[in-house]
């Protein structure tokens, strides 16, 4: 049995393509010195598969922010206005991908959204009428001929056709299909390209087909590959899928003249029935995705063996796979130095992943594996029993009712309330939560983890910059405070660094998007809450102002969806048990005071089904009641806030306003506000604050352009439910344009609130 990883973490062992990268926009180093770093990082890859035996190993998987952006660029798919900034080809990339402020010009970013149903974002491309798609770069063919001169042959790895079109967003009155053929011609050159350097295999990544489809969408695809696969020459073509399955198009792909297929067994339900039932082409080789690229937890043997037991009935050439690419996991366990050898058994990153590939190959081959011992071994561990169990929560969980899902009196009653209690002004300003972490505030964190100071050191300097951001807020005029969150290091590891049955790793990071990278916490046993976690830092930001200051939660679908998850227990049941702990604390922040508090559920959608039809068959059913299980035992006037960002919510909105919450922030400036008609078509109850700038760029938006923002918001939304703030938490910004932009946004906002009180 032979292997294939569909792609691999680009962002190095250590982070170092993140810190170069951010070296080369602060103007520390040069453009040499960042590919001198990005070559060093893929050849190290490289060597990491080949001395695990990857039969398959993918070249291209490599980017300095994002594979769309990178197709885009490869294709010509560069607006005008980033043309017209006259930068060198990298600086006009990270311009679509960071926005750019400067004597050549002032653009944002290109609008970024959520890889399906991961915590991965990518840059969604533009292509406008006149736009002419063509083949105009040679990154594939470069990083090809880099693994070959190590000895390597690889397979080029390239968003297919028919993703990147169905995933483009249109600037015209021209659709996908109108630029089928510049397409076909343009991934034509690319083979012919791949065809002369003597590439053996290509692979087309056509995540997309796992959605839900039309008939046209199919027969697009169709169009597309029946031509495109006339022309690849010597080349062998491997058409990529995965997150979910093949269902509305399986038979059509089989019919395709591909050379392999790639199908996801994990997330892919209905695929294994799709084979059986159908059966799989003789002169194919069926690339089966047996590994989870998605989760931490080591492979259990038995499990991949059965299943592909059952693929050879209907496949007569099997590749083990894994079942997406690997960059939604850390890099490897060898940088894990404090966890328990009990618990870090339990655990395959990156690099374990492949060396467990190399051993299902060797027990594929056994003529009876049961026997082997690195099968044994694998069971021992796989069967064990976990640690941190508890009764208690578990009897908690089980016990809850539909009154402990419901908040009285309804939404209504509630916000009249709450305007005469607090009296805040039309379109109130606020933002998100976070403030820029400082190098100030990351050293007295980084000070107190490796024990040189005390939590009462650690906490006379974080009480310290919170009363600099409660007085710099109160300067700059903002309504509704936040205390800054500079006690945490991450608005999920934090929070689960107070809650028992959470395991952390000291360098698991795994990339979100472009140099943001995070580290997600493990859910190894039953969770509660050990102590009170935000309220000391909330309380005394309170005391400070007159003010309202929010009260600042992560919710329990975006704690659970942002932390590597157990797979013993329900999806459910995981999401309820943090909802309780996390009710524990809104309770607490209500006694101390603290009367508007938000709870965040940025990753509503991450584990959302791919497809509409199984959205309320095992995931909405009970991730809107797990948030409203968080509030429901607050008083009438305790005004309660959520934020969500960067996925299409279009879709759910009713079930978000069944979230119940009194107000919810959205980003909205990088998806050009496209929100708003769904938040006015269905009669949206819950007051909104639509994110009026993007704070993932250094840019700073001037007044004139957030009164227009404003002004647009106010044709869909009532005044008296609009509140005014930036699209996410401004941690990652520098203080500088933080302070600029927040100005700028409090001016905008009493401007457009003087003209609408003269109305």
């Amino acid at each position: 049995m032979v292997s294939a990883v569909i792609g691999f973490p680009r962002v190095g062992k250590q982070r170092e393509l993140k810190f170069a990268s951010e070296k080369y926009f602060r103007g520390e180093i040069n453009k040499q010195e960042l590919e001198k770093i990005a070559i060093e990082l893929r050849k190290e890859h490289f060597i990491y598969q080949k001395e695990q035996g990857i039969t398959y190993i993918s070249s291209n998987d490599f980017s300095y922010y994002d594979g769309i952006l990178d197709t885009a660029v490869l294709l010509n798919v560069v607006p005008e206005c980033y043309r017209a900034l006259k930068l060198n080809e990298l600086d006009t990339y990270f311009a679509m991908a960071r926005g750019y402020q400067g004597a050549e010009g002032d653009v944002k970013a290109l609008a970024m959204k959520k890889w399906f149903n991961t915590n991965y974002h990518y840059m969604v491309p533009e292509i406008s009428d006149d736009m002419k798609i063509e083949l105009v770069g040679d990154k594939p063919f470069v990083l090809y001929q880099e693994a070959k001169e190590l000895g390597l042959e690889t397979k080029p790895v390239i968003i297919g056709p028919f993703t990147f079109l169905k995933l483009a967003k249109y600037q015209g009155t021209k659709k996908a299909k109108d630029f089928a053929e510049d397409m076909i011609n343009a991934y034509s050159q690319l083979l012919e390209g791949f065809h002369k350097l003597g590439v053996k295999w290509v692979q087309f990544d056509e995540p997309i087909l796992v959605t839900d489809l039309t008939g046209e969408d199919i027969e697009l695809f169709e169009q597309i590959y029946q031509r495109l696969l006339k022309r690849k020459g010597n080349c062998k073509i491997l058409l990529q899928t995965y997150f979910g399955d093949v269902r509305d198009c399986y038979s059509n792909i089989i019919g395709i003249a591909f050379d392999g297929i790639g199908l996801d067994f994990l997330e892919g339900k209905k695929n294994l029935e799709l084979v059986k039932q159908n059966g799989f082409p003789k002169d194919k080789i069926l690339f089966a995705g047996l590994l989870n690229g998605k989760n931490i937890w080591k492979c259990n043997y038995k499990n991949v063996l059965e299943i592909k037991k059952e693929l050879q009935e209907y496949a007569e050439q099997i590749v083990l796979s894994t079942s997406c690419s690997l960059l939604h996991v850390p890099y490897t366990l060898d940088s894990e130095t404090k966890l328990e050898q009990e618990v870090k058994q339990h655990f395959a990153f990156a690099v374990e992943k492949l060396a467990e590939m190399k051993e299902l190959c060797y027990l594929a081959e056994s003529s009876d594996y049961t026997k082997e011992q690195v099968y044994l071994d694998n069971q021992q561990i796989c069967e064990s029993e976990r640690k941190y169990q508890d009764k208690e929560v578990q009897k908690k969980t089980a016990l809850l009712e539909e009154k402990d899902f419901t908040r009285l009196p309804k939404r209504a009653e509630r916000q009249e309330l709450q305007k005469k209690v607090y009296h805040l002004p039309l379109f109130p300003t606020t933002t998100i939560g976070s403030f820029p972490q400082t190098q100030e505030v990351k050293k007295n964190r980084s000070s107190y983890r490796k024990g040189e100071i005390d939590k009462v050191a650690y906490d006379k300097k974080v009480f310290e910059l919170i009363h600099d951001c409660i007085r710099k807020q109160e300067e700059l005029g903002i309504d509704v405070l936040v205390h800054g969150e500079y006690e945490r290091n991450d608005m999920v590891e934090f929070f689960g660094e107070n809650l028992a049955g959470y395991i952390f790793t000291e360098k698991a990071w795994v990339q979100s998007y472009g140099t943001r990278c995070v580290k997600p916490p493990i859910i190894f046993g039953d969770v509660k809450r050990i102590r009170p976690i935000t309220v000391a830092y909330s309380s005394y930001a309170q005391s400070l102002t007159d003010k309202q200051v929010k009260g600042m939660l992560t919710g329990p679908v975006t704690i659970l969806n942002w932390s590597f998850p157990r797979e013993d227990i329900s999806l459910k049941e995981m999401a309820y048990q943090i909802g309780i702990a996390i009710r524990e604390e809104v309770l607490d922040l209500e006694e101390a005071g603290i009367n508007i508090i938000q709870i965040d559920e940025a990753a509503l959608k991450e584990k959302m089904p791919i497809r509409k039809s199984d959205w309320y068959s095992g995931y909405l059913d009970w991730a809107i009641p797990a948030f409203r299980l968080c509030h429901s035992g607050v008083r009438p006037e305790t005004q309660i806030h959520t934020h969500m960002c960067y996925s299409e919510f279009e879709e759910i909105i009713r079930d978000i306003d069944n979230m119940d919450a009194d107000v919810i922030s959205f980003e909205a400036s990088r998806s050009k506000l496209t929100i708003l008609d769904a938040i006015k078509d269905s009669e949206f109850e819950t007051e909104v604050g639509p994110g009026i700038y993007d704070i993932h760029s250094p840019r700073v938006p001037s007044v004139e352009e957030l009164e227009e923002v404003l002004k647009k918001l106010l044709t869909k939304i009532d005044k008296d439910k609009l509140w005014v703030n930036p699209d996410c938490g401004l941690k990652t910004r520098g203080i500088a344009e933080t302070e600029a932009s927040l100005k700028n946004l409090v001016e905008a906002a009493k401007i457009v609130r003087e003209k609408a009180e003269k109305c």
